[in-house]
């Protein structure tokens, strides 16, 4: 072997050695692998709507940052809301975030992104995890003036990590969706701070001091049947991640309206 080649195994063997410190170090802080890619508009927030119900998310405190998760991140619908850092950097470079392994392209930016919508085909099908981002979200790892070279390279190998979802004081929200009667209660969840997702939601009516259990429709929908219901009502939201509790008393009025929002006094953490 001549001293060319024999510089150049010299130096995939530190890069592999580098590679697998790198990853030591993530998974010993708990960060895991996974795949990412984008979709919708390159500046876009993935799609209006999506498999959450959370509508429209621009101008929200949900924002751009978002992205579909693969079933084992989506959870049937209660994983919707959980939030998770992603980030990217130089394959050989510290693994202190989740970075993405291509070489040139990620900056080691860190972005929170929040689970708004499913992908349940392709690169999220057969158990694996991956986050099929927003554009946006996605573009916001890249290095100064790489954003369309990252944005053109499809799938790329991350680790990622559970973080805390964060809406400053924003309260959680109620919303009664088109089509609830005084006997049959629909209702979409949003900006539930800390651990985000949702494992239980209960209902307790004016004039009783019992928690009725609601069904998860889905997405991050849950609806009570049975009736003449009484309200003003108080719900009990407990997290799927962490078993979290917190109850929202009266917020919605006994002369509340379908297709329309009401806002709390609580939230997580």
């Amino acid at each position: 072997m001549d001293s060319a080649s024999l510089w150049r195994l010299i130096v995939l063997l530190l890069a592999a050695v580098d590679v697998a410190r790198c990853r030591f170090h993530a998974y010993a802080r708990g960060w895991q692998l996974a795949t990412a890619t984008w979709y919708g508009s390159p500046s876009g927030a993935g799609t209006d709507g999506g498999a959450c119900g959370y509508g429209e998310l621009p101008n929200t405190p949900y924002g751009l940052d978002v992205g579909a998760g693969s079933p084992v991140l989506f959870k049937n619908g209660r994983g919707c809301g959980a939030c998770y850092k992603n980030s990217c950097s130089s394959f050989l470079a510290w693994i202190a975030q989740v970075r993405c392994l291509q070489q040139q392209l990620c900056s080691g930016k860190a972005v929170t992104v929040v689970i708004t919508d499913e992908c349940p085909g392709g690169y999220c099908a057969f158990g694996r995890t991956h986050f099929d981002l927003s554009g946006t979200a996605f573009g916001r790892m890249a290095m100064a003036g790489r954003t369309n070279q990252l944005l053109g390279s499809g799938v790329m190998q991350v680790l990622y990590k559970r973080v805390d979802c964060n809406y400053g004081s924003r309260p959680m929200e109620f919303q009664v969706n088109e089509g609830s009667t005084p006997f049959w209660l629909s209702i979409l969840v949003r900006y539930a701070a800390g651990p985000g997702d949702l494992g239980h939601v209960e209902l307790m009516q004016a004039g009783s001091r019992v928690w009725q259990p609601m069904t998860q429709v889905w997405g991050a929908t849950w609806c009570f049947n049975g009736g003449p219901l009484r309200g003003p009502f108080s719900f009990r939201v407990t997290t799927l991640s962490t078993s979290e509790t917190v109850v929202a008393r009266n917020v919605i009025p006994r002369n509340w309206a379908s297709n329309t929002c009401y806002r709390s006094r609580v939230n997580f953490r």
